[in-house]
């Protein structure tokens, strides 16, 4: 399996992000309103922090999609720097490790990914560093890692791209029968490559 799929996998983790995570992001919107008479100062300065670390993301972004990989990464690096902590980092170390894993370079990618697993806050941002760190472990031949990585699928909206990847682990260890269950059971709960997923399972006879 492919350790990054199409745009439609950061769509379906930004769905994801917004369906656990929107009601209290809406939340916090409103108590800032409720308390933007004492603290104007302070949400100022998040205001302005906020639009350089756009600027900054922006410019990375036009690295990347231009290719430039020295460049990405030396922008990446520096807004990391900057505004650790922050979401821009947390995907901003996503998209470092996409790129240096096509470069080849699988070392960096996955201790990026592991960074993000290390310094996110937000549990859907984590999640979909793990998956990508499980499908890259699979893809370095380390099964015992990705296995421990997916071995808990929780119940949410992520439990059918645990449970994919899980049959992958399986197939690759030989164990057709479990591959099959945790395919089908990863087509039940929804994963991003139904497509994909499907073939397998009717590769296995399902």
């Amino acid at each position: 399996m492919s350790t990054y799929q199409t745009e439609e996998e950061q769509v379906e983790a930004i769905k994801k992000w917004w369906k656990e995570n929107g009601k209290w992001a809406i939340g916090g919107i409103v108590l800032g309103l409720a308390v933007v008479g004492g603290g104007k100062g302070w949400l100022e300065y998040q205001r302005v922090q906020a639009e350089n670390a756009s600027a900054t993301y922006e410019g990375f972004a036009q690295a990347a999609r231009g290719g430039d990989l020295e460049t990405a990464v030396q922008r990446g690096d520096a807004l990391i720097n900057e505004y650790r902590g922050t979401t821009y980092a947390l995907f901003t170390a996503l998209e470092l490790a996409r790129l240096q894993f096509e470069a080849g370079d699988k070392d960096k990618a996955r201790l990026r990914l592991q960074w993000v697993m290390d310094e996110s806050g937000d549990e859907a941002i984590s999640k979909l560093a793990k998956v990508r760190l499980a499908r890259l472990m699979l893809d370095m031949n380390a099964l015992n890692e990705a296995s421990a990585l997916v071995a808990d699928p929780a119940d949410d909206s992520w439990q059918g791209e645990f449970l994919s990847i899980r049959g992958e682990v399986k197939l690759a260890r030989g164990d057709r029968e479990g591959a099959r269950d945790d395919f089908s059971r990863a087509l039940e709960k929804g994963v991003s490559n139904p497509g994909l997923v499907r073939m397998k399972l009717q590769e296995l006879g399902g």
